[in-house]
């Protein structure tokens, strides 16, 4: 994945096509850099198992079986120039698309093998447990969002043409694809976009493990986060924030909303939202026990005065 992405950094910078408003080797890009992290992040989760590592290992083989045949089907529509997901234009493209959708399901399938692994798995730091059995389920349900793009848009069953139809689902809502994007991500500024919930909620499996390790890295210089259960409230609100966080961009992109132009519903739920979680850091912070600190301790013996003692220091 990551060598294919250098592949498709090279396609980017010579090939200057352009498929539903984006430079057409975008979207390969973007999943082959997703599928590296995607598996180096379930590679690091499977190593800390001793229970089910067979089963894990299989899981994990078929994470990697199917990963490699959405990509080869992306990049060779790529190659044909054309698009790779909702195209039913011809019998050729709707196979390669239900194809697709089938690698998908199974993908998703092993990651809740390894994911149920993960949960059973003994696990001695709680505060690690926590980050990767969060990160993974939070991915899974941010995954599981992909499945509502692959849905008829209201748009296309008011049209009533699905069985002759070229374009059978759809990123936005409310829009067309291929409209007024964000730049980098490409998301729709225009009107929601079920990708950026599915993004967030699958990068869960990233962020969260790396929010504990950032804790870690920082204790030897903040004493306070050296106490192994404040990190673990802090991961738990953390966490708790983030499923908020999926949750709200989900709701936000079902509405036809775009990211940037949020509307008064959203700005409060997001301000409710962010409240919580920092009630919840100021709470773990608050209950967290102060460091003790080691003063020199002077010790007199009882044989000499006290103004020629003999001083130990402890």
């Amino acid at each position: 994945m990551a060598l294919w992405a250098l592949v498709s950094a090279v396609g980017l910078a010579v090939d200057d096509r352009v498929l539903v408003g984006a430079p057409i080797w975008a979207k390969p890009f973007k999943f082959f850099v997703s599928f590296a992290a995607y598996g180096l992040t379930l590679a690091w989760m499977l190593a800390q198992t001793t229970w089910g590592r067979r089963t894990g290992w299989w899981a994990g083989n078929v994470v990697v079986v199917t990963s490699l045949v959405e990509m080869v089907i992306i990049t060779g529509q790529v190659i044909r120039g054309k698009r790779s997901h909702f195209n039913a234009e011809t019998p050729f493209d709707a196979s390669l698309y239900t194809v697709m959708g089938l690698t998908v399901v199974v993908l998703w399938a092993a990651t809740l093998v390894i994911a149920l692994l993960l949960l059973r798995a003994p696990l001695a730091d709680r505060a690690t447990a926590w980050a990767i059995r969060g990160g993974v389920l939070i991915a899974l349900v941010g995954a599981a969002v992909g499945f509502l793009m692959a849905q008829p848009t209201a748009e296309q069953r008011a049209a009533g043409n699905l069985d002759t139809a070229d374009v059978i689902g759809a990123h936005s809502v409310g829009v067309p694809d291929g409209g007024p994007s964000m730049p980098l991500t490409g998301w729709s500024t225009t009107g929601g976009d079920l990708r950026i919930p599915h993004f967030v909620g699958m990068h869960a499996l990233q962020l969260i493990p790396l929010f504990l390790i950032a804790l870690v890295l920082l204790a030897p210089r903040i004493a306070r986060l050296r106490d192994a259960e404040l990190r673990l409230r802090l991961v738990r609100v953390v966490t708790a924030g983030y499923a908020g966080l999926v949750a709200l961009t989900t709701w936000q992109a079902l509405r036809g909303q775009s990211l940037i132009h949020p509307d008064a519903a959203t700005l409060i739920a997001a301000g409710v939202l962010l409240a919580a979680v920092a009630a919840g850091v100021w709470a773990a912070l608050r209950t967290a026990p102060e460091p003790v600190s080691v003063h020199p301790v002077s010790v007199h013996t009882e044989t000499e005065p006290a103004s020629d003692s003999k001083e130990f220091t402890a």
